[in-house]
């Protein structure tokens, strides 16, 4: 796992007339603040790369489809400088993933239907702290197409 990225298990609540999915707590140690909170979907075979943000932690839930999220890691002091950390959630495999700032982050939707993440983020949107990469085309070589779908 990339150095600060954090995978925490989480609850889902069966109910007789729906499930209770939880997200994040203020008490939990990965929780950094409150800015804003956004779903995003993406379309099954399509990805969605390369964001950094040099602020905003991430906190990503996947409640509805599976979506896999790739990290990669280029900040010189990391102990992780150079790695790629791939991971796929659903709500078979419900758990919250947390990005810290100045790493790499793309994801692709894995899932038949509807692949919706839920992003709870420390800080509000601001596009002057967000730099962006080509999903194909750029300097972190990874290879997107090998997912066969």
């Amino acid at each position: 796992m990339i150095d600060g990225v954090i995978l925490t298990p989480l609850r889902i609540i069966p109910g007789e007339n729906g499930d209770v999915l939880h997200a994040i707590k203020v008490t939990e140690p990965s929780f950094s603040g409150f800015g804003e909170a956004y779903f995003s979907t993406v379309n099954k075979g399509s990805v969605k790369a390369w964001k950094r943000h040099r602020k905003m932690t991430l906190n990503l839930v996947v409640p509805v489809g599976e979506i896999k999220f790739v990290i990669y890691d280029d900040r010189p002091e990391s102990s992780t400088c150079g790695k790629i950390s791939e991971i796929v959630l659903s709500h078979s495999n419900y758990q919250r993933l947390t990005v810290p700032p100045m790493t790499w982050m793309g994801f692709k939707g894995l899932g038949k239907g509807l692949n919706m993440l839920l992003n709870i983020a420390n800080i509000p949107h601001d596009p002057d702290e967000v730099d962006r990469q080509d999903a194909f085309e750029n300097n972190i070589g990874y290879e997107w197409e090998k997912d066969r779908i």
